[in-house]
């Protein structure tokens, strides 16, 4: 596949992780994105499939600790996670439509598809892409998962997408980014690096090369420091954010 420059908005922004979440405003919610909205950041955010296929901006796989209901966030129906309350606020859990809604093009979006291995996340990107289809704001999807590149790249090639690579958070995709042929699968815009794995020769070439780097999670002031030594731009929260 031909390589294509990734778009100079991803560089120009840092991203708050979740959004701008805090004391009384979970992540992932409306609030965290109105927060990150006001504060001038880009927002990643984490999308999780319904039962009835729809993408819920949602982390884990379970609802305990984010919500006060339980059980697996996919056999839930979007109405019926709707109705519950985020983490010990009055915030409940967002559809993306409503999350693109609310953003409505004023800053960019990076979207990360969650995946785990033996997952059918094509349908996650099938009802992702469908979403996205007709928004104007600068959005990007990302994933751990290769397959997500390589569905974005043959159904939906103008979307900009990213490949998101640790070396040391366990969840399924450790290391899976050196696997041989994942990069070239995910045919990524973009590389997405978890900042406690840099420096590494592989990221370090691909921003040699001119192709932008991202790192997560900026976490401290130390890791903030860290990060803007070695990549083009941030995606940070809590005590790493300016």
């Amino acid at each position: 596949m031909t390589r294509r420059n990734a778009p100079d908005w991803l560089t120009k922004w840092e991203y708050a992780h979740r959004g701008l979440h805090s004391p009384g405003v979970p992540e992932n919610s409306l609030a965290a994105a109105r927060a990150a909205m006001a504060a001038g950041m880009g927002i990643e955010c984490d999308i999780q499939r319904t039962l009835d296929k729809q993408p819920m901006v949602f982390h884990d796989w379970e609802l305990g600790r984010l919500t006060d209901g339980s059980g697996l966030t996919e056999v839930f129906s979007a109405e019926e996670l709707e109705a519950l309350f985020l983490q010990d606020s009055e915030e409940r859990p967002l559809r993306l439509s409503r999350l693109l809604e609310e953003v409505a093009g004023k800053v960019p979006l990076l979207i990360e598809i969650k995946s785990r291995p033996e997952y059918d996340v094509e349908r996650t990107c099938l009802c992702t892409a469908e979403m996205l289809k007709d928004y104007d704001g600068e959005h990007a999807v990302m994933s751990f998962d290769y397959k997500v590149g390589e569905w974005f790249a043959a159904n939906s090639p103008e979307t900009v997408r990213g490949l998101v690579c640790t070396d040391t958070l366990d969840l399924g995709f450790l290391g899976a980014w050196r696997a041989s042929g994942a990069i070239e699968s995910a045919a990524p815009d973009f590389l997405a690096m978890d900042i406690r794995d840099l420096p590494s020769a592989i990221p370090s070439m691909w921003r040699e090369s001119g192709r932008p780097l991202l790192s997560w999670t900026v976490r401290s002031a130390e890791l903030r420091e860290h990060a803007l030594a070695h990549v083009d731009a941030l995606i940070s929260e809590g005590e790493g954010l300016a």
